[in-house]
């Protein structure tokens, strides 16, 4: 079960750096294959996907030789995910400009529909999953 688990995990990963999934394609594989949610630590370049056994896999991601900004700018993160919403941008370009934003890390919840994006000192926007029209 995990393998299989494992190899979607990794396809979503793999898909997003390289254009290939954009963001419900990406959650709706990881709610078939059973994810709960996955945090994504822009300043390791990893992430971590939670599974409700408690288990999880940890998966590299692509460098972003980019420093996080010290303050948060939650308009500027809003704005990247709308950008990446739209499809305006890349999914690195979306990492490049949320850590400009001052943006450490997001923590993806399935079953809360949101993702939390939070700052190096802990401040946080909070995006709700978009309405499935």
């Amino acid at each position: 079960m995990h393998n299989h688990v494992k190899s979607i995990v990794e396809e979503c990963s793999k898909g997003s750096e390289e254009n290939r999934l954009n963001f419900p394609q990406v959650i709706a594989k990881l709610a078939e294959a059973g994810v709960e949610g996955y945090f994504a630590d822009l300043r390791r370049s990893n992430k971590i996907y939670y599974l409700p056994d408690g288990t999880s896999i940890e998966m590299a991601s692509a460098p972003v030789e980019f420093p996080v900004a010290a303050t948060f700018d939650a308009t500027g993160v809003e704005t990247a995910v709308r950008q990446a919403q739209r499809s305006e941008i890349t999914y690195r370009i979306f990492c490049e400009s949320v850590m400009a934003a001052g943006c450490a890390g997001y923590l993806v919840s399935l079953p809360g529909r949101r993702v939390v994006y939070f700052g190096r000192t802990a401040e946080l926007h909070v995006e709700h999953f978009p309405s499935a029209n």
